[in-house]
């Protein structure tokens, strides 16, 4: 059985243009090609697809990705390995929403609030591995040092602060003001004092603050991730380009 590129496009959420970007890269060929040019796709191509969008979601370029699934044995032993991942996923997500009920439930009984049960289910050690890949261990190790040294309530005032910059980035983007303005910058001056008093990144190299918070707008727009935080693709997008200006103009 085979299916249209439409149909694939409708059925994972993405795109036609998508799809054939894929194939032209060598990542995801369709299984046929009717006579009017159009792409088809069969039962391995499905699965190969949902694998892509499975590793997109860890944060993987499409290079990367190729690399994974070339040297990856079979189908089988990869998604069984992703769904030992999902299911861990699954769990930490569980225990943030009883984390969160539990607050709430404190907040509105007048109860004394238990903080080994406020931050359950808060574990930035789950991206140990991405951001070794990407920076280094030691990039890993100074900031889960500096993570660690908090107390429970500067822990907390961290997650507010970024709370509430990407509340306010939602916020710049909806109500229609260019990248470019006063506003918009204020707001990406504020993201770029808060990257650069993150030990272990980029950000806290002068030489190279510049190149990190362009692409680090970059990948804001390519990773949903990061994207859901500024409320999507358009958010995210918006905050890209103020980075962008940001950066070229001050660092």
């Amino acid at each position: 059985m085979e299916w249209s590129i439409q149909q694939i496009a409708k059925l994972a959420g993405t795109t036609s243009r998508t799809l054939r970007h894929y194939g032209d890269i060598g990542l995801l060929p369709a299984s046929s090609v009717g006579p009017n040019g159009y792409r088809h796709y069969d039962e391995a191509a499905l699965v190969r697809l949902q694998r892509i969008l499975l590793l997109r979601e860890l944060g993987l370029g499409l290079p990367q990705i190729g690399e994974v699934l070339d040297r990856e044995h079979t189908q089988e032993d990869a998604l069984t390995g992703h769904l030992a991942w999902l299911r861990q996923e699954q769990d930490r997500l569980t225990r943030q929403i009883a984390s969160v009920e539990s607050t709430i439930h404190a907040l509105r009984g007048g109860e004394q609030l238990m903080a080994e049960n406020v931050f359950d289910g808060f574990d930035h050690t789950q991206y140990k591995d991405e951001v070794e890949q990407r920076w280094g261990a030691q990039a890993y190790a100074d900031s889960d040092r500096w993570w660690r040294g908090m107390t429970a309530e500067e822990k907390a005032g961290w997650k507010r602060r970024v709370a509430d910059l990407g509340t306010d980035w939602i916020a710049a983007a909806e109500s229609g003001i260019a990248p470019e303005s006063a506003e918009a910058q204020a707001l990406a001056g504020r993201h770029v004092e808060w990257l650069t008093g993150i030990p272990g990144t980029p950000a806290t190299d002068p030489d190279n603050v510049k190149a990190y918070v362009i692409g680090l707008g970059e990948m804001y727009v390519a990773d949903p991730r990061f994207g859901a935080n500024y409320g999507g693709e358009e958010g995210a997008t918006f905050v890209r380009d103020a980075l962008r200006v940001y950066a070229e103009a001050n660092l």
